[in-house]
């Protein structure tokens, strides 16, 4: 049978699509205008919008992709249809919308590959992003092209470095004044200078409320009042600065030559990259004071529009515990350690009447020389303390060797048998005064809290374990459920909670811990505080594809850290020979980070003039971390034309300012994946605050709204060898089991990729059946938030949809219009209007999937009409056009035109609905009682169950038939029938 030649294939939505991607692209038809600047606009509205009065914008980004050499598969671009089809809508509601995509371009693989091939990562990182842009500009993404850039561009390069030297030149003030009431920022570090010199700062209070870790030396010449010489002063500057560098415990990966941040290290010890062992080093490392901004990062999450899962993860991320800092005294008679004491970190104060033992790490001062431990186990030692050994000093030192040959994940296993020894000392309790034995064990870690704790076996499932294995006892402070035996973690009435001074029995938990606290404060054995989990951000890496620091060391001062001007930005990376730095032994945890930038002699040493004349200096040869781009980018669509400022403050105020008080701007919708909930945003989140609190930008916030897509997914198939086998070739057998080649094969789920054999690219989606048809596709797959398995062969339903469209419109025999003049009658109309409402209420929730349905319901029904009368209404057929056209925007834009439109449908004005004709029709709810039709009520066709329920429940004839009767359940299929259960 020979095709309709004007038939909507293919090959026909090839030269659609392709006819009207170039005419985008010579018209500007994506173009957005910023108030000032090179990308400026003409319109007046758009000059207002430079002294305040805005016109409505929307700012809409994906998370940015990594431009890998293999290209995209089917699964990729979930998330940009998704925002493309928003981004289209909001046009069509009038917006100026900033729409543009950029590349995350410094990265790990590409430099692998250039170790591996001798390629430099330039060239790679180029045809690659030459690649994936070709895929992505086909598949009709309405990006406005003048905004694309690259993290590895060196006009995006000088601005990175620029930010890094912004938090290199800040100090953060706990006390100085910010916005909307919050209290603390950053401020220069001049300021700190003269505050300092002038004596108004006491650098020992600082370092101790913003968790500052001074140099000993430093510390010890400041606490005994010494005057710093010229050297100490830059030292003592240095360790207040947000970006600093200190000797810092590292994860050193000797098989990778480089360090890793923690998030970059597997829950085994492990590199995420390599699967190489990782060794805990105290390295000279650039950081980052991310810790500076831990309680902002958590409250301020309480202002942005984001998942709760993600806000959870933040949080937990973070780890904010307040409670107090408690002071136990020694007791060990016959020793010297009668005067010691240590302090521990407690949510729950109020639990130290439940105390039975203490426990320090096995590397904390109190114990780090054995031999100042008593030198026999005291009365009242039990066997199972001593760990077989003969005195205190030895079991500790052979549990300290012991301890230090594992690895943190090891030590902190929950399913491992808990360890400790007798150190043959005794706490006191403050509380009431009881003798606690004091254990090392290996499950406390110095690298959390003070490395000390207080165990409450009875509400603490750790401290349960211990006491159990070494015989303690157990004491609960909250009454448990009746019955209920073992660890109790829950609420409930305080009980075993008093002494003579203080009375807790009976309160609940909140009231307890609040006066136990008051009672520690007031006595002097606690003190109120605040922990976090957070870490410094690792900001070194030893590697040579990244962006190098803007700083140099003079020769006479080799570890005093010296900023470029802007004027020498950027420093790009310099030729090398080799891109690998040098690795090692994977086992090797002695070995030092050797880096490729070092190779290069004549790019290390180098004569600048920094202000007094030309000297000798040396360059930082570290690069930063692949996370330093997409920390800021938002700012870089903005205006990437411009050179002479990080960002223009009119253009930032027009698109990322707070639109009324309290509000902390940001861009208006960012999507990506939740992989990146905890590192990129949080980074991305602290950056943004800094350039905030120095008045850079005018948002508090880099993203207001934030949608986490889900996956695309696929099966694939292995042999019986384990072998995969290419998933197009697989055949369903009738009993549900697979094959290929007529051999059986095991279906699993998950991935998609070439190595599995299931790998489907937007590329074969073009051919075999347009852009157009791929978006649809993707998008009635399911709400956008959830994961979705892809399966080629349903692609074809999306394609008929779009050909029944087309057919609404023009012939397939003859390509002419077979549109009507004729009014539309009022089935039709209110089929149309009940349509553009529904629509409208799905795009803007971003329900696209739900959309699609409504919109193919309602091709059915003028399908229907054609079929009936051989021309459908142009007053039907426009609006269905318009609400396609974010979904199917090339069809919509060839049907457009057959309209007789010249105007762009991209710009055309999405339909409005006429509440009459779109009010629904009210439908036929049947009330049964027992089985029997008893009652009828006229209702919505899309009235919820609930509203339906109580709608019945409120009629009299149903309080007529109930009365005397008990109601036992109530059955809802809205909107066609309500069973009543007597």
């Amino acid at each position: 049978m020979t095709e309709a030649p004007y038939r909507y294939t293919a090959q026909l939505a090839d030269q659609i699509e392709r006819r009207w991607q170039a005419r985008w692209d010579a018209e500007g038809t994506f173009h957005a205008d910023n108030p000032v600047g090179e990308l400026r606009a003409s319109a007046a509205s758009l000059e207002e919008a430079a002294t305040g009065a805005l016109p409505d914008k929307a700012y809409i980004m994906d998370m940015f992709p990594f431009p890998s050499g293999k290209g995209l598969h089917v699964g990729h671009p979930l998330g940009y249809i998704a925002t493309d089809v928003y981004a289209r809508y909001q046009r069509m509601l009038g917006k100026n919308v900033l729409y543009a995509m950029g590349y995350d371009a410094f990265g790990l693989p590409t430099e692998q590959y250039a170790i591996e091939t001798g390629t430099h990562p330039r060239e790679t990182t180029e045809a690659n992003i030459a690649n994936m842009s070709r895929q992505l500009h086909r598949l009709g993404l309405s990006h406005d092209p003048r905004r694309t850039f690259a993290t590895t561009d060196p006009e995006f390069v000088k601005w990175t470095q620029w930010i890094f030297l912004r938090l290199f030149d800040s100090w953060y003030d706990p006390d100085a004044e910010n916005a909307d009431g919050v209290t603390g920022r950053a401020r220069p570090i001049a300021e700190l200078r003269e505050l300092l010199d002038a004596g108004e700062i006491d650098p020992l209070r600082l370092a101790e409320r913003t968790n500052v870790e001074l140099p000993t030396q430093l510390a010890d010449a400041l606490a005994t009042g010494d005057t710093l010489d010229q050297t100490q002063r830059e030292a003592l500057l240095g360790a207040f600065r947000l970006a600093y560098v200190s000797e810092t415990p590292v994860n050193w990966a000797p098989g990778l030559g480089t360090v890793l941040s923690n998030e970059e290290v597997t829950p085994d010890g492990r590199s995420e990259r390599g699967n190489f062992p990782v060794f805990s080093r105290r390295l000279r490392q650039w950081n980052m004071r991310i810790t500076a901004y831990a309680d902002r990062l958590v409250d301020d999450l309480e202002r942005v529009e984001w998942p709760d899962a993600v806000k959870a993860m933040q949080r937990n991320w973070i780890g904010r515990s307040r409670g107090g800092i408690i002071r136990f005294t020694i007791s060990a008679e016959g020793t010297a350690r009668h005067d010691d004491s240590f302090e521990v970190f407690t949510t729950r104060v109020d639990t130290l009447f439940g105390a039975t033992f203490a426990v320090l790490s096995p590397e904390h001062g109190l114990i780090v020389d054995p031999q100042e431990l008593p030198a026999a186990w005291p009365e009242g030692t039990q066997e199972a303390w001593t760990g077989g050994h003969a005195t205190p000093r030895e079991a500790v030192a052979a549990y300290q060797a012991q301890a230090a040959a594992k690895s943190t994940e090891e030590r902190t296993a929950d399913d491992r048998e808990k360890t400790g020894v007798f150190t043959g000392l005794w706490a006191l309790n403050p509380l009431d005064g009881r003798r606690l034995p004091l254990f090392t064990a290996d499950y406390v870690l110095m690298g959390y809290g003070t490395g000390a704790i207080m165990a409450v076996p009875a509400e603490d499932a750790r401290d349960w374990d211990f006491a159990e294995r070494f015989e303690l006892p157990i004491i609960r402070t909250v009454r448990p459920p009746e019955g209920h035996e073992g660890v109790w973690t829950g609420e409930g009435e305080k009980i075993n909670s008093a002494s003579a001074e203080l009375d807790l029995n009976g309160l609940d938990i909140d009231e307890a811990k609040a006066k136990a606290l008051q009672f520690a404060l007031e006595r002097g054995f606690g003190r109120a505080h605040t922990t976090y989990r957070l870490r410094d951000w690792l900001f070194s890496r030893q590697r040579y594809w990244g962006e190098p620091f803007p700083i140099v060391y003079a020769e006479d001062a080799p570890d005093v850290p010296i900023a470029l001007p802007t004027s020498m930005l950027p420093v790009d990376l310099p030729e090398v020979s080799d891109f690998s730095p040098q690795t090692f032994d994977p086992e090797d945890a002695e070995t030092e980070p050797q880096t490729p930038l070092s190779r290069n002699e004549d790019w290390v040493n180098v004569t600048l003039d920094l202000g007094d004349g030309p000297k000798r200096y040396r360059r930082e040869t570290n690069t930063m971390p692949n996370w330093a781009g997409s920390s800021w980018y938002e700012l870089r669509y903005i205006d990437p034309t411009d050179d002479e400022q990080l960002v223009d403050p009119a253009n930032e105020a027009y698109w990322m300012g707070p639109r009324e008080a309290g509000d902390v701007g940001g861009v208006d919708l960012y999507v990506g994946g939740v992989e990146h909930a905890v590192l990129h945003l949080l980074y991305a989140r602290f950056w943004h605050k800094v350039l905030f609190d120095r008045g850079d930008v005018v948002s508090q916030e880099p993203f207001h709204r934030l949608l986490n897509q889900g996956y695309i997914q696929a099966y694939a198939y292995t042999d019986e060898r384990g072998f995969y086998v290419p998933a197009d070739d697989v055949v369903e057998e009738e009993d549900g089991s697979f094959s290929y080649q007529g051999r059986p094969v095991t279906q699993e789920y998950g991935k998609m990729g070439k190595s599995l054999k299931n790998m489907v690219t937007p590329d074969d989606m073009y051919e075999q059946y347009g852009a157009d048809t791929f978006r649809v596709y993707e998008m009635s797959m399911g709400p956008l938030e959830l994961s979705r398995p892809w399966e080629t062969r349903a692609v074809v339903g999306a394609q008929r949809f779009l050909q029944r469209l087309w057919r609404l419109a023009v012939d397939e025999e003859t390509g002419q219009s077979v549109i009507s003049e004729d009014a539309a009658d009022e089935e039709t109309l209110r089929a149309v209007h009940r349509t553009i409402e529904g629509v409208g209420r799905d795009m803007r929730r971003l329900q696209f999937n739900t959309a699609i349905a409504k919109l193919i319901e309602l091709v059915n029904h003028l399908t229907r009409q054609l079929t009936a009368t051989g021309a459908v209404p142009r007053e039907a057929v426009e609006p269905l056009v318009l609400m396609a056209a974010p979904l199917a925007p090339h069809l919509a834009e060839e049907m457009w035109e057959r309209l007789g439109h010249r105007d762009r449908v991209a710009r055309a004005p999405f339909p409005t609905a006429d509440p009459e004709l779109a009010k629904a029709q009210l439908v036929t709810c049947v009330i049964q009682v027992k089985g029997k039709v008893r009652h009828r009520i006229e209702v919505d066709p899309e009235i919820a169950e609930a509203d339906l329920e109580a709608a019945v429940m409120a009629e009299e004839r149903v309080q007529e038939l109930l009365e005397g009767q008990t109601l036992r359940k109530v059955i809802v299929r809205a909107p066609k029938i309500v069973n009543l259960v007597i």
